[in-house]
């Protein structure tokens, strides 16, 4: 529960204090993009391998050298003096963190006997939730109260004690366990997979600030053949043992193939928005770190209403309705996000903000909570540990792709002649109009993809296998309050 809590928090409250961070140690929008892009790559790069090697060379033991490594990443990022030293830090913590949160789930089962998980997925959701929705305002609150002259620095230092004490308590109460047939690693699978998607994001996230040079263009293109380098060694991997990093055969599966690509526009999405909307806020709007913060409440309320009512009420009555429903509320609030923003200018109040972030609100609730099940409601129940671990890891791999993005259809946008003369407002209103539409049009991506999605999952058909389908349900929709 700890490693749960000490994961959604780190998610949730970096976000609110980037300008503090840009201020302070002069990095660059680049680097910003990397802080957060970084370790949501490398968070996603090791998910399945994490989890296997919690299988293999036992889950208490991976869970806890996971936990020192974030302890200690997050201990490099609150002293990191240099942007590209905070990067590093982000990385490792991203990487660090795939070592601990699959051992999660994984523990509770291999501990509790089935007639007491109910109870047990029960406090671990108001754990995760209490994460997601304590990180912005713990973040607005540890960055306005400059803590020791820290600035942004406690936001991450505040790990430390937290670690510490699940390290002991882990050490402590659980006990070991492993999978009586694990499968093997595929360490070349994930260089493959992360070597393809390094060398499509490095480009699309520096690229502007190198002026497009024409490596750039030819590492992207290349991206394309590593990527497809990645496939002909997954099916040789098949073959081979048995154990790929991505079992291909589910992708036979229709509604499981778009099911991956509503994950990934999603997470697209996501990463967009919340990176452009926080740097709109406090240096476009210059607000302070509490009030962008506040700001965000009615949001997070709205998705943990909405999707709390769409998994217990909806869904099993209308099916894959509820989240095409969801979709088209979500598209609704951002392009009334973008009519208020340009109508009302530089002089918008957090009040008037609240009707397109609860619409925005309902909208992501009626979504996150039940996609994980609806998408691999018609996968075979050998294959849903496989499809939940990728689906996750997918979810992961959107959001980093969303934020390298960011250079495209934000800053790219964003007049630095304008803001050098004053009108740092109406420069970083334009460039968050031109961002929300490119949200509105992946969402409208979504919506399409959604049409191949069963009309109505079988309640918990493939989800009853696979732990990970529980932990990734819980977890994103924490993640996206």
């Amino acid at each position: 529960m700890t490693a749960s809590f000490m994961d959604l928090v780190d998610v949730t409250i970096v976000n609110i204090a980037m300008p503090s961070i840009r201020d302070d140690i002069g990095a660059s929008f680049s680097t910003l993009q990397w802080i957060t892009e970084g370790y949501a790559l490398a968070f996603a790069a090791g998910l399945i391998t994490g989890g296997r090697l919690g299988d293999i060379y036992g889950r208490r033991r991976i869970f806890l050298l996971g936990m020192s490594g974030f302890t200690l990443a997050s201990m490099l990022c609150g002293i990191a003096g240099d942007p590209q030293l905070l990067v590093a830090a982000r990385v490792l913590q991203g990487a660090t963190a795939a070592l601990m949160v699959p051992q999660v789930l994984a523990i509770v089962h291999a501990t509790f006997p089935a007639h007491e998980r109910g109870k047990v997925f029960g406090m671990f959701g108001a754990v995760v939730g209490l994460g997601a929705v304590s990180g912005p305002i713990l973040g607005a609150l540890l960055t306005q109260w400059n803590l020791f002259g820290l600035e942004w620095r406690p936001i991450f230092l505040v790990n430390l004690p937290v670690g510490v004490a699940g390290l002991l308590l882990g050490r402590k109460y659980i006990s070991e366990s492993r999978a009586p047939q694990a499968l093997k690693l595929d360490l070349v699978g994930m260089a493959l997979a992360t070597g393809g998607v390094l060398m499509l994001l490095y480009p699309l996230t520096q690229g502007r600030e190198l002026g497009w040079p024409l490596w750039g263009h030819l590492c992207m293109a290349g991206s394309v053949l590593v990527l497809a380098a990645f496939v002909a060694y997954e099916r040789h991997k098949s073959r081979k043992d048995g154990s790929p990093l991505v079992e291909l055969s589910l992708f036979k599966v229709k509604s499981f193939a778009a099911g991956i690509g509503v994950e990934l526009a999603f997470g697209i999405a996501c990463g967009i928005f919340f990176l452009i909307w926080t740097l709109y806020m406090q240096i476009g709007l210059g607000w302070s770190p509490l009030r962008a913060g506040l700001t965000g409440i009615p949001f997070s309320i709205a998705v943990s209403v909405a999707a709390g009512v769409s998994v217990q009420k909806l869904v099993p009555r209308f099916g894959r309705k509820v989240l095409q429903a969801g979709a088209l509320a979500m598209a609704s609030g951002v392009l009334l996000y973008i009519w208020e923003s340009g109508h009302y200018g530089k002089d918008i109040a957090p009040w008037q903000m609240a009707l397109p972030l609860v619409v925005m609100g309902l909208g992501m609730g009626l979504i996150v909570a039940p996609l994980t099940e609806t998408v691999i409601a018609e996968v075979p129940r050998e294959h849903s540990g496989s499809a939940s671990g990728l689906i996750n890891t997918t979810q992961q791999l959107g959001n980093a792709m969303g934020l390298g993005l960011v250079s495209v259809v934000f800053f790219d946008a964003l007049d630095e002649g304008r803001m050098a003369r004053g009108h740092a407002a109406e420069a970083f209103g334009d460039a968050f109009r031109n961002g929300m539409w490119w949200v509105a049009g992946v969402l409208g991506a979504v919506l399409a993809l959604m049409f191949a999605l069963p009309r109505k999952a079988k309640a918990g058909a493939a989800a009853a296998e696979g732990a990970d389908a529980e932990a990734g349900t819980a977890r994103e929709s924490a993640a996206a309050a």
